[in-house]
């Protein structure tokens, strides 16, 4: 990415070298680092970390490199091409637990909360929209369920055609809300079978789900080669801008301040670099924190950063309609939604082993986990990928720098094993983290028990 003029960077060195946090924490190992990120809003805190200054109060040199799809990004980590990246959640727990690539990815950074939502075609909107009630006004009733889509994939299967979805990622959010959704309106997206070899996710699938990369996927459904698809923004509301297409339901609705993406770095990265560990989580946290500030007083400066090329590289009034509290699901049809895009509030940076939990239960539950685990497994798991150990070194020491203060975090040194404040699932279903196969086994649509795919 371009940098900035080499005598700014020369200037800020004198504020680092007497920095408290280089004292208390010890030098990066490693300054000089290379990250990698997806072209999405929620790369912000990577952005603002950047332009704010926050890596080079920790000492820390950095490139943001934009990769070309989730895989690349994840096997760029692994080789050590790249330091660490913006990831899917799931793809820690996935190469962690030898789902596609096998490796020791961990987070001690969670991103951001929501982000993302679920867009159909023209086409299919208008087979959907005499399925959905409205509200007094004339406009659909928010939330729109799966159920409407329902006699629109009857109709292409009694006409012998699949229903074609898009979604980022095997183990993507994306992907698990995108299959929550579908499956709460009473649709199958199908299964997994990694054991037999098809790891197409479509046995007895009635959508029929494929991989994009997220800034491809309007571009796909103008094509016609899907016919709907979930990723984060601005590609929801660049299919309203391009007239393409309609946003139906943002994962906010599906379920409230559901975890999106995380910071990843391979164990052994994190293990040979340690302080460089803490140095760049700082300047994560700090850069949230500047995001959600004084009610999302910074939002508009973050989305002219995240306009440009380097970054996201969306127009800015696209970008806007989600970052500043507002969504648009039909042209004119723009909504509140202000926890659209959370990036600090609600303890969002802290990477809860639940949120882990729930990503494993999604994966059992589909296929990709093919065999059925015991509960203290994903408990396990959860605690060996989600280091909340880290991510509290790194929070207490900026509460001892007095850069934050500990009304900023969870009591740190407590349990801290759940999000808080998250809000009830679409389909009413409560989440149980703490008995994983018994929400497994709650759902209609799903494997359950001893199932395999």
């Amino acid at each position: 990415m371009t940098k900035k003029p080499f005598i700014a960077l020369t200037l800020a060195c004198a504020s680092w070298l007497t920095a408290p946090a280089l004292a208390a924490l010890g030098e990066p190992e490693k300054p000089d680092l290379k990250l990698g990120f997806i072209k999405l809003t929620d790369m912000a805190p990577l952005a603002v970390a950047w332009e704010q200054g926050y890596f080079l109060d920790e000492g820390l040199f950095v490139e943001l490199e934009a990769q070309a799809n989730w895989k690349v990004l994840l096997d760029r980590v692994i080789t050590g091409e790249l330091d660490g990246a913006h990831m899917l959640a799931g793809q820690p727990l996935g190469a962690t637990i030898g789902y596609g690539t096998q490796a020791d990815i961990i987070t001690a950074f969670s991103m951001d909360l929501n982000g993302n939502g679920i867009t159909v075609s023209n086409d299919v909107w208008e087979d959907m929209r005499e399925h959905i009630p409205n509200q007094a006004d004339g406009s659909p009733q928010h939330p729109i369920s799966a159920a409407a889509l329902k006699p629109v994939v009857d109709a292409y299967s009694e006409r012998g055609e699949r229903f074609p979805m898009g979604m980022v990622f095997p183990v993507s959010t994306h992907n698990y809300e995108l299959r929550y959704w579908l499956a709460a309106g009473g649709l199958n997206p199908g299964y997994y079978a990694p054991q037999s070899g098809d790891t197409s996710g479509t046995l007895q699938a009635d959508v029929h789900l494929s991989v994009t990369p997220p800034p491809q996927m309007p571009a796909t459904l103008e094509a016609g080669t899907i016919k709907g698809y979930c990723v984060g923004e601005p590609w929801n509301q660049q299919a309203v801008a391009k007239g393409i297409g309609v946003p139906v339901i943002t994962d906010y609705e599906i379920w409230p301040n559901n975890p999106e993406k995380v910071f990843g770095v391979t164990e052994q990265w994190a293990e040979k670099y340690p302080n460089t560990h803490l140095h760049l989580l700082r300047a994560l946290i700090r850069a949230a924190y500047w995001l959600d500030e004084n009610n999302n007083a910074n939002r508009e400066e973050a989305v002219q950063i995240l306009s440009r090329p380097n970054y996201v590289g969306a127009d800015a009034q696209v970008i806007a309609n989600s970052m500043t509290g507002t969504f648009e699901y039909e042209k004119d049809d723009v909504r509140p939604v202000p926890d659209f895009n959370v990036f600090f509030r609600y303890y969002a940076t802290y990477p809860y082993p639940s949120d882990a939990i729930w990503y494993l239960t999604q994966m059992r539950r589909w296929g990709q986990i093919p065999e059925a685990k015991p509960d203290n497994w994903y408990m396990e798991t959860a605690r060996k990928v989600y280091r909340t150990d880290i991510y509290e070194a790194a929070a207490q020491s900026l509460i001892d720098d007095g850069l934050m203060s500990a009304e900023d975090f969870p009591e740190l040194g407590a349990e801290n094993f759940e999000r808080p404040e998250q809000g009830e699932l679409i389909d009413g279903v409560p989440f149980t983290p703490r008995t994983p196969n018994a929400y497994i086994d709650s759902f209609a649509i799903g494997l359950k028990g001893q199932d395999t795919p």
